[in-house]
Protein backbone atom coordinates (compact mmCIF):
# COMPACT_ATOMS: atom_id res chain seq x y z
CA UNK A 1 0.00 0.00 0.00
CA UNK A 2 1.31 3.36 -0.92
CA UNK A 3 0.88 6.65 1.20
CA UNK A 4 -1.45 8.93 -0.56
CA UNK A 5 -1.41 12.67 0.50
CA UNK A 6 -4.27 13.71 1.65
CA UNK A 7 -7.09 15.59 -0.27
CA UNK A 8 -7.19 18.82 1.61
CA UNK A 9 -3.19 19.28 0.28
CA UNK A 10 -1.69 18.38 4.33
CA UNK A 11 1.05 16.62 4.42
CA UNK A 12 0.55 12.46 5.44
CA UNK A 13 2.16 11.32 8.57
CA UNK A 14 4.13 8.72 6.72
CA UNK A 15 5.67 11.58 4.12
CA UNK A 16 6.18 14.00 7.48
CA UNK A 17 8.27 10.44 8.90
CA UNK A 18 10.29 10.06 6.03
CA UNK A 19 11.26 13.32 6.35
CA UNK A 20 12.38 13.75 9.64
CA UNK A 21 14.29 10.07 8.63
CA UNK A 22 16.03 11.89 6.09
CA UNK A 23 16.96 15.00 7.81
CA UNK A 24 18.44 12.96 10.37
CA UNK A 25 20.17 10.69 7.90
CA UNK A 26 21.81 14.03 6.52
CA UNK A 27 22.37 15.35 10.06
CA UNK A 28 24.26 12.11 10.93
CA UNK A 29 26.47 12.16 7.86
CA UNK A 30 27.43 15.80 8.75
CA UNK A 31 28.13 15.11 11.99
CA UNK A 32 30.31 12.25 10.90
CA UNK A 33 32.07 14.14 8.35
CA UNK A 34 32.43 16.95 11.03
CA UNK A 35 34.09 14.72 13.35
CA UNK A 36 36.44 12.90 11.04
CA UNK A 37 37.73 16.34 8.73
CA UNK A 38 38.67 18.02 12.61
CA UNK A 39 40.61 14.37 14.19
CA UNK A 40 42.09 13.22 10.86
CA UNK A 41 42.19 16.00 8.32
CA UNK A 42 40.24 16.77 5.44
CA UNK A 43 42.59 14.78 2.64
CA UNK A 44 42.98 11.98 5.20
CA UNK A 45 39.38 11.29 5.45
CA UNK A 46 37.59 9.22 2.63
CA UNK A 47 34.01 9.07 2.15
CA UNK A 48 33.78 5.42 3.56
CA UNK A 49 35.17 6.74 6.76
CA UNK A 50 32.52 9.08 6.90
CA UNK A 51 29.52 6.25 5.92
CA UNK A 52 31.26 3.94 8.51
CA UNK A 53 31.42 6.64 11.19
CA UNK A 54 27.25 7.53 10.42
CA UNK A 55 26.51 4.41 9.94
CA UNK A 56 25.11 4.50 6.61
CA UNK A 57 26.08 2.84 3.35
CA UNK A 58 28.78 4.84 1.01
CA UNK A 59 25.76 4.81 -1.03
CA UNK A 60 23.27 7.19 1.44
CA UNK A 61 26.55 9.52 1.80
CA UNK A 62 26.79 10.19 -2.05
CA UNK A 63 22.75 10.53 -2.14
CA UNK A 64 22.98 13.58 -0.18
CA UNK A 65 26.63 14.93 -1.31
CA UNK A 66 27.79 14.40 -4.40
CA UNK A 67 31.66 14.35 -3.29
CA UNK A 68 33.67 14.49 -0.42
CA UNK A 69 33.96 19.01 -1.50
CA UNK A 70 30.08 19.21 -0.89
CA UNK A 71 30.51 17.56 2.07
CA UNK A 72 32.75 20.68 3.68
CA UNK A 73 30.77 23.17 1.39
CA UNK A 74 27.90 22.20 3.83
CA UNK A 75 29.66 22.37 6.64
CA UNK A 76 31.52 25.72 6.02
CA UNK A 77 28.17 27.25 5.38
CA UNK A 78 26.35 25.53 8.53
CA UNK A 79 29.40 26.45 10.66
CA UNK A 80 29.59 30.17 9.59
CA UNK A 81 25.89 30.79 10.22
CA UNK A 82 26.12 29.42 13.38
CA UNK A 83 29.18 31.53 14.25
CA UNK A 84 26.96 35.02 12.85
CA UNK A 85 24.36 33.75 14.43
CA UNK A 86 25.99 33.53 18.25
CA UNK A 87 28.02 36.41 18.30
CA UNK A 88 25.30 38.97 16.48
CA UNK A 89 22.75 37.38 19.05
CA UNK A 90 25.02 38.39 21.73
CA UNK A 91 25.68 41.52 20.18
CA UNK A 92 21.88 42.67 20.46
CA UNK A 93 21.17 41.36 23.66
CA UNK A 94 23.20 44.83 25.19
CA UNK A 95 21.65 47.03 22.49
CA UNK A 96 23.95 47.18 20.15
CA UNK A 97 26.23 48.87 22.76
CA UNK A 98 30.15 48.77 23.78
CA UNK A 99 29.35 46.12 26.25
CA UNK A 100 27.48 44.11 24.08
CA UNK A 101 30.45 43.97 21.42
CA UNK A 102 33.22 43.30 24.16
CA UNK A 103 30.51 40.17 25.27
CA UNK A 104 29.75 38.77 21.22
CA UNK A 105 33.88 38.86 21.77
CA UNK A 106 34.01 36.73 25.07
CA UNK A 107 31.75 34.45 23.59
CA UNK A 108 33.42 33.92 20.17
CA UNK A 109 35.87 32.15 22.80
CA UNK A 110 33.99 30.23 25.33
CA UNK A 111 30.94 29.33 23.01
CA UNK A 112 32.71 29.09 20.05
CA UNK A 113 35.75 27.95 20.45
CA UNK A 114 35.53 26.13 23.52
CA UNK A 115 32.17 24.23 22.82
CA UNK A 116 32.54 23.49 19.64
CA UNK A 117 36.57 22.67 18.65
CA UNK A 118 35.92 20.74 15.84
CA UNK A 119 34.07 23.72 14.47
CA UNK A 120 37.01 26.05 15.04
CA UNK A 121 38.88 23.38 13.03
CA UNK A 122 37.50 23.30 10.28
CA UNK A 123 36.49 26.90 9.71
CA UNK A 124 40.64 28.12 10.05
CA UNK A 125 42.48 25.08 9.32
CA UNK A 126 40.42 22.40 6.81
CA UNK A 127 38.83 24.96 4.75
CA UNK A 128 42.32 26.76 3.67
CA UNK A 129 44.18 25.44 0.69
CA UNK A 130 41.04 23.42 -0.98
CA UNK A 131 39.19 23.97 -4.04
CA UNK A 132 37.91 27.36 -5.76
CA UNK A 133 34.55 26.52 -4.25
CA UNK A 134 35.60 25.86 -0.73
CA UNK A 135 37.86 28.76 -1.26
CA UNK A 136 35.29 31.32 -2.49
CA UNK A 137 32.87 30.48 0.50
CA UNK A 138 35.39 30.70 2.99
CA UNK A 139 35.73 34.38 1.25
CA UNK A 140 32.33 34.97 1.69
CA UNK A 141 31.98 33.61 4.93
CA UNK A 142 35.10 36.14 6.27
CA UNK A 143 33.52 38.93 4.85
CA UNK A 144 30.46 38.19 5.92
CA UNK A 145 31.83 38.47 9.20
CA UNK A 146 34.28 41.28 8.55
CA UNK A 147 30.67 42.84 7.64
CA UNK A 148 28.74 42.50 10.81
CA UNK A 149 31.47 43.76 12.68
CA UNK A 150 31.83 46.67 10.81
CA UNK A 151 28.24 47.14 11.14
CA UNK A 152 28.37 46.72 14.49
CA UNK A 153 31.19 49.30 14.75
CA UNK A 154 29.20 51.80 13.32
CA UNK A 155 25.68 51.32 15.39
CA UNK A 156 28.01 51.80 18.50
CA UNK A 157 29.70 55.09 17.07
CA UNK A 158 26.60 56.39 16.47
CA UNK A 159 25.52 55.39 20.10
CA UNK A 160 28.41 57.83 20.89
CA UNK A 161 27.54 60.72 18.10
CA UNK A 162 31.14 60.03 16.61
CA UNK A 163 31.20 59.27 12.88
CA UNK A 164 34.54 57.99 12.01
CA UNK A 165 36.46 60.59 10.11
CA UNK A 166 38.77 58.64 7.91
CA UNK A 167 36.71 56.76 5.28
CA UNK A 168 38.61 53.33 5.63
CA UNK A 169 38.52 53.33 9.32
CA UNK A 170 35.96 51.62 10.28
CA UNK A 171 36.50 48.81 7.69
CA UNK A 172 40.46 48.57 8.80
CA UNK A 173 39.22 48.09 12.44
CA UNK A 174 36.71 45.26 11.32
CA UNK A 175 39.17 43.62 9.25
CA UNK A 176 41.65 43.66 12.15
CA UNK A 177 39.34 42.40 14.13
CA UNK A 178 38.42 39.33 12.43
CA UNK A 179 42.20 38.76 12.12
CA UNK A 180 42.67 38.94 15.68
CA UNK A 181 39.93 36.60 16.45
CA UNK A 182 41.14 33.89 13.68
CA UNK A 183 44.60 33.99 14.67
CA UNK A 184 44.08 33.96 18.63
CA UNK A 185 41.58 30.70 18.34
CA UNK A 186 44.07 28.91 15.67
CA UNK A 187 47.48 29.77 17.41
CA UNK A 188 45.87 28.65 21.08
CA UNK A 189 43.52 25.88 20.35
CA UNK A 190 44.96 24.39 17.42
CA UNK A 191 48.72 25.03 17.00
CA UNK A 192 49.39 24.85 21.10
CA UNK A 193 46.59 23.13 22.03
CA UNK A 194 45.46 25.09 24.87
CA UNK A 195 42.08 25.26 25.38
CA UNK A 196 42.48 25.37 29.43
CA UNK A 197 43.83 28.77 29.15
CA UNK A 198 41.49 30.14 26.37
CA UNK A 199 39.22 32.34 27.94
CA UNK A 200 42.37 33.90 30.20
CA UNK A 201 44.12 34.73 26.59
CA UNK A 202 40.51 35.76 24.85
CA UNK A 203 39.89 38.01 27.69
CA UNK A 204 42.96 39.68 26.78
CA UNK A 205 42.28 39.95 23.56
CA UNK A 206 39.12 41.28 23.45
CA UNK A 207 40.36 44.48 26.22
CA UNK A 208 43.03 44.81 23.28
CA UNK A 209 40.40 45.35 20.59
CA UNK A 210 37.95 47.02 23.07
CA UNK A 211 40.77 49.38 24.16
CA UNK A 212 41.22 50.25 19.88
CA UNK A 213 38.05 50.47 19.60
CA UNK A 214 37.22 53.02 22.39
CA UNK A 215 40.48 55.43 21.51
CA UNK A 216 38.97 55.42 17.79
CA UNK A 217 35.67 56.53 18.30
CA UNK A 218 37.03 59.25 21.06
CA UNK A 219 39.33 60.42 18.70
CA UNK A 220 36.26 60.98 15.82
CA UNK A 221 34.08 62.74 18.64
CA UNK A 222 36.88 64.98 19.17
CA UNK A 223 37.14 66.36 16.10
Amino acid sequence: MTDKQPSNGTISRSALRRQREKELRYQTILRAAETLFAQNGYHQTSMEQIADLAEVSTGSVYFYFKNKADLLVHLLTEIGGFLRMLVGTEFRKFDSSIEGFKSAGLVFFKNFCLENPEKVAILFRESTGQSLEVETLRKSLFDQLTADIKNALIQISKRRAADFTARLSVEVMAVCIVGIYERVGYHYLLWQNRSEDIMTIGEDAVDFIIGGVEKLIEDAAAK
